[in-house]
């Protein structure tokens, strides 16, 4: 009699539906990250971006996940997963990621991710404390070198904003006097935006312009009832 053993499936963790449970802060600056730079790279279609998505990193080992905040894959295709999973990509890990630091997750942030990042060759990593409270500095980055991460050194911008640059990323993340943290692109000399900070932006520019248009056209009308003024009085206003 042939006995034909059945091999369990190996199951990886993908979204469950749940509402992720985070902090205001946390949220918020993950929204800013994965929305700001979606923005900044959408003309790349080889460049992936997410955040709070699980990355499964060794194939065959279902505990081998993480789920960074935010984080950046160079050299992939620019569509929506479930979960990230090194092995169907080619190999590709994230060539950057963020980690926004709290109270719960300090310890995680500075001692285990690091050494799970530097193992998958991740370029660049950052982290952030909105409350400053557990990170000092509240911005530090690392970029990777050898098999370890040695901290990048900050500037200190004249207006008192503190600045880490990213090679990998092209950007700067800069900590604002007020606490807040922004990417800000040398090259366009702007810091990036949200979808909705974009929209606000557009229909800013849009109110400005119609307003511009309507004192152009009283203008336009003010001198049109001068120059009939002025016939009637017998005087060409051209002249």
């Amino acid at each position: 009699m042939t006995q034909t053993s059945l091999q369990t499936p190996i199951v990886y963790p993908e979204p469950d539906g749940s509402p992720m449970a985070e902090s205001d802060p946390t949220r918020d600056y993950l929204v800013y990250g994965v929305e700001s730079l979606k923005l900044y790279f959408q003309n790349r279609q080889d460049v992936y971006i997410s955040g709070n998505l699980w990355l499964c990193y060794e194939e065959g080992v279902p505990d081998a996940v993480v789920a960074p905040d935010v984080f950046v894959v160079f050299g992939v295709e620019n569509r929506p997963r479930r979960s990230y999973k090194v092995w169907e990509e080619n190999g590709q890990t994230p060539d950057w990621v963020l980690e926004v630091t709290s109270k719960s997750t300090r310890h995680t942030d500075e001692q285990k991710k690091p050494n799970t990042y530097a193992q998958m060759g991740v370029r660049e990593y950052f982290q952030y404390d909105p409350s400053g409270d557990y990170l000092k500095p509240p911005l530090k980055g690392r970029r990777l070198v050898g098999n370890s991460y040695q901290v990048l050194t900050p500037n200190l911008l004249p207006d008192g904003t503190f600045c880490v640059p990213s090679e990998v990323l092209g950007l700067e993340l800069r900590l604002l006097r007020d606490g807040q943290l922004r990417f800000f692109s040398p090259q366009t000399g702007e810091y990036l935006l949200t979808y909705v900070e974009q929209g606000q932006r557009a229909e800013t520019e849009r109110l400005r312009a119609d307003a511009e248009r309507q004192r152009a056209e009283t203008e336009r009308q003010r001198a049109d009832r001068l120059a009939a003024k002025l016939r009637e009085l017998g005087i060409d206003p051209d002249m």
